[in-house]
């Protein structure tokens, strides 16, 4: 399976947050359909079909990721 470059990774899961947070913001903002297209980034980036899946993939790819890690931010 191809994985995205492990730089990548951490920029579209922010991206997913950020949106995130403002869709619930605003509640069925026009913010939609960029989650949306991040979504399918995230699902192509880590080889899935689920999004929630995919973040779980993305946060055991990130940098500085331990193998038992189940955080999606680094804590320090």
């Amino acid at each position: 399976m191809l994985m995205a470059h492990p730089a990548v990774l951490p920029g579209l899961v922010d991206r997913y947050w950020a949106l995130s947070l403002l869709d619930a913001a605003e509640g069925g903002s026009p913010v939609r359909k960029e989650i949306e297209d991040v979504e399918r980034a995230l699902c192509v980036a880590t080889g899935t079909t689920d999004v929630h899946a995919a973040l779980i993939a993305a946060r055991h790819h990130l940098p500085g990721a331990g193998p038992l890690d189940d955080s999606v931010l680094a804590t320090g």
